[in-house]
């Protein structure tokens, strides 16, 4: 196989009349040029430039190869245009895993910034449960997700890089008009004879209030069983029972229902919300600019003023 460079060096010499001028054209010394124009007769078996007096000329066979240099010259340029406008993030597409919640919240934001300084990249976003987004992940189907996890169910899985974007404390969501008190600290300890809204499905949360509330000493009398935070607020609002979340599953809130902190003794747990991406695959310029964006977003909601903004208010509208 010819070698590409020496092809172009032949490229230059038949365009410019000049090994000289072709040598400085790809940043070799003349005697260099030389050296890799003999080669390149090598390859070809037969002589490619006639050397003249005053410069050189491509032999008919040189002509031909001069030739097909000039349309690789223009896709190398071309391939190399395409890698300066990956780097400059003006195209491509980056593949996100996510779960409901951060969709929900966070997500959005950070998309909306991306997208505002690199609209030429292509954003596809893959929603799933915990082990579906750890395995797409594993497969390439997603560059980087959003992940989640408990004290107790840690993950881990050495073949995955984490990042910790924020702590999501899980809150108690109570009917507007609840008699208990938004500047009190709740303890679930307190909370025995109420009736619950749990998550159906073997859902996260379900496990969570399960665990919580024999923590704190007592079986949790279930009301109902609930498919969404939506579903669930609607039915704390009519007073069927009360309910925990996590904070960001609560960004749409009923204006109905009152968010409560919980004491910061008590057993209602805070999750970890990460990006995590597989460690044998390097990320790639937009990945790394997706991650500096959602750790950007990540502080907005972790900020303690916007959580007091949001617990034990009631929001119109």
């Amino acid at each position: 196989m010819l070698n590409v460079r020496r092809l172009l060096l032949l490229t230059e010499a038949s365009e410019r009349g000049s090994l000289t001028a072709a040598a400085e054209a790809m940043g070799m010394t003349t005697s260099a040029a030389s050296q890799q124009m003999s080669l390149l007769e090598r390859e070809a078996g037969q002589p490619l430039i006639e050397r003249l007096p005053r410069g050189v000329r491509p032999t008919p066979a040189g002509a031909a190869l001069a030739e097909r240099g000039q349309a690789i010259r223009r896709e190398l340029r071309a391939a190399q245009a395409d890698l300066e406008s990956y780097a400059d993030l003006d195209q491509g597409t980056l593949r996100l895993g996510s779960f409901p919640t951060a969709s929900a919240s966070l997500l959005p934001l950070a998309l909306t910034r991306f997208r505002r300084r690199h609209s030429g990249v292509r954003i596809e976003v893959r929603a799933g449960v915990l082990a579906e987004l750890c395995e797409m992940l594993h497969t390439g189907e997603v560059e980087q997700a959003l992940l989640w996890d408990y004290s107790w169910s840690r993950i881990d899985d050495q073949a995955l890089a984490l990042t910790h974007l924020l702590d999501d404390p899980t809150v108690l969501v109570v009917p507007a008009d609840s008699p208990l008190n938004a500047d009190a600290d709740v303890h679930l300890s307190d909370l025995a004879d109420q009736e619950w809204i749990i998550r159906a499905d073997n859902h996260p949360v379900a496990d969570v209030l399960r665990r919580s509330c024999r923590q704190a000493g007592f079986e949790p009398r279930i009301a109902y069983a609930s498919h969404d935070y939506q579903e669930a607020q609607a039915m704390v609002a009519a007073g069927l029972g009360i309910a925990l979340a996590p904070r960001l599953a609560l960004t749409s809130r009923r204006s109905d229902v009152r968010l409560l902190p919980f004491a910061s003794d008590g057993p209602a747990p805070t999750r970890r919300v990460l990006l995590a991406r597989a460690r044998t695959r390097p990320a790639t310029p937009p990945a790394q600019v997706m991650a500096d964006v959602l750790r950007t977003v990540a502080q907005r909601f972790a900020a303690p003023g916007l959580h007091k903004a949001h617990l034990g208010t009631v929001r119109r509208g």
